[in-house]
């Protein structure tokens, strides 16, 4: 379980090992260092174009529990899920986003074009960084051609691409994992270096600083998400066996700066709230102790290993398999192997949960990549071939940026389209009231609206009484008899949004309430766990201009 230093990583070949040995000391070489500026410049290019290439919608959190938060505490007004009135969540990550948005309207940049786009070329600036503590991580363990690959695997993986640049506080957790991880290992990397009596001075200085920093980064990402805990449990336990001064390390390092963090983000959290609330321990009572995530459903123990994660990693999964096994970096292998293994104890699972170790699959990718450039092929005749590496990198480049651009320009876009329209028409004056005829948080709302319109959805909050169907379930049962009982006459509403699934099923009280078709837009090409949605309509009363 000790941590392999970067002259253990470029050891010779295995005899008989093939493509799939570790490079050698003296092929490493021909790999170009990359100025960590290069790098970073790189990263914010990317990533920013990125950012504007996901269009589609994914998960109601990245919008309901971040921007929606966020559009309240700059304008005043914005919705507020069950979770916020039960203390549930912190105000750490939506403040980001209030921050950019209250500077968007202090330079009267608050439209509809930049308040749909800013936040997540934010979030693309975080990511960037991501990538660049990534490749300083792969570097730091193992060398610098590793980097590189692992540089390449995480730009081309479509799930990261898909995901990364969204504001979830899954993708920020992501960000502020990687970073934590490169500080704690080069702490590790530095008490083990032998140097002369001067060098020692500046080891034993970058050490404590180089873990401070990473407690301190792992005490933000648990405080942004109490659930990070579970990477950190691993992280810290594993090399506490082996710390020392385990004193020095427990009451002036992890207790002081876990103690002010959290000391921080509660008194903000109590005077957002305005009364007293723990927050990270609502979460994980709620979560972990009261399983109430599997409100939301529930997945078989094994999802994780044999669904999830395999689809978010894609066709790097046989890549990194045997960069875990050449490498035998076991320390890093055995954190995503315990990071998958504890979420599958719990019975609601998503991909986003498991999204921080996903890099660090693809650096065991960027490890077998690397072997294998440092051979070439060549045919029977004496031709050159194309060789595995190259093969290789075409099927990872025709299996994952189709996916990616399909998945981040195309699938589920309609209700992000709508709310776009929308938000354009409500700034010229046309819209004045929205009725989502629709299961609940299936489309952004103010956050993307931006007016203050009465807006209305289905709601879904959890009911303390086992057997009670929300207003949600009850549509899409039987979408024309709840309408009638709950709504009656929909003229009070201009705007009707719904999807052309349930359109047909109250299309006649639609009509009869004078309300006609105005935009439909695609959503979707197959369906993913209710029946197809392929558009999202819109429907308004005829006496709206």
């Amino acid at each position: 379980m000790s941590h392999r230093r970067r002259s253990q990583a470029a050891a010779p070949p295995e005899e008989g090992v093939g493509d799939f040995s570790p490079p050698s000391p003296g092929k490493a070489q021909r790999f170009r260092p990359w100025p960590e500026r290069r790098v970073l410049a790189l990263a914010l290019a990317f990533r920013a174009a990125n950012a504007l290439l996901v269009r589609t919608y994914f998960n109601p959190d990245e919008h309901w529990q971040g921007l929606e938060v966020a559009h309240r505490i700059a304008f005043g007004y914005g919705h507020l899920t069950w979770e916020w009135k039960r203390g549930l969540r912190s105000y750490l990550h939506p403040l980001i986003f209030a921050a950019l948005y209250k500077f968007l309207a202090l330079l009267h940049l608050d439209t509809p074009w930049f308040m749909a786009l800013a936040p997540r070329l934010l979030q693309s600036v975080f990511a960037a960084f991501g990538d660049l503590y990534l490749y300083k991580l792969s570097k730091l363990i193992f060398d610098e051609g590793i980097a590189q690959w692992t540089m390449f695997s995480q730009l081309l993986n479509w799930f990261m691409f898909f995901c990364i640049t969204r504001t979830l506080s899954n993708s920020l957790e992501t960000v502020l994992t990687v970073a934590g991880l490169y500080y704690w290992f080069m702490a590790i990397e530095s008490s083990k270096r032998v140097s002369v009596v001067s060098e020692q001075q500046t080891t034993s200085c970058q050490r404590p600083q180089s873990r401070k920093a990473a407690l301190l980064i792992a005490a933000l990402a648990c405080a942004i998400r109490p659930t990070s805990a579970i990477t950190w449990l691993y992280v810290g336990l594993l090399d506490f066996i082996q710390i020392k001064s385990k004193c020095r390390f427990l009451f002036l390092e992890a207790i002081p700066l876990g103690a002010i963090v959290l000391a921080v983000t509660t008194f903000l959290d109590w005077w957002m709230y305005g009364s007293r609330v723990i927050v990270p321990l609502n979460f994980l009572r709620f979560n972990l102790l009261s399983s109430g995530g599997d409100y939301y459903g529930t997945h078989v123990f094994h999802w994780y290993f044999t669904q999830g994660f395999p689809s978010m990693i894609w066709t790097f999964l046989p890549f990194s398999v045997l960069g875990v096994v050449k490498s035998r970096e076991w320390r890093l292998s055995g954190l995503i192997a315990w990071v998958l293994g504890v979420y599958s104890i719990l019975g609601h699972k998503e991909f986003r949960f498991v999204l921080p170790v996903l890099p660090l699959a693809l650096m065991f990718s960027g490890y077998c990549l690397a072997a294998m450039s440092q051979f070439k092929g060549k045919s029977l005749h004496g031709k050159r071939d194309f060789s595995r590496l190259q093969l290789s990198v075409i099927l990872l480049v025709i299996t994952n940026v189709p996916m990616a651009l399909y998945m981040s320009l195309f699938h589920q876009r309609g209700t992000e389209d709508v709310m776009f329209y929308l938000s354009k028409e409500a700034h010229n004056g046309r819209v004045n009231s929205v009725l989502f005829l629709m299961p609940c948080h299936s489309t952004p709302y103010y956050s993307s609206l931006h007016s203050s319109l009465p807006m209305r959805f289905l709601d879904c909050t959890p009911s303390d009484n086992k057997g009670i169907l929300d207003e949600s379930d009850r549509f899409l049962m039987n979408p024309l008899d709840f309408v009638g009982e709950v709504f009656g006459n929909l003229s009070s509403f201009s705007h009707i949004v719904l999807f052309e699934s349930e359109e047909r099923r109250v299309l006649q009280l639609l009509l009869r309430d004078s309300f006609q078709e105005v935009r439909r837009f695609f959503h979707s090409h197959f369906k993913i766990d209710r029946d197809l949605q392929s558009s999202v309509v819109v429907y308004s009363r005829r006496d709206v201009p």
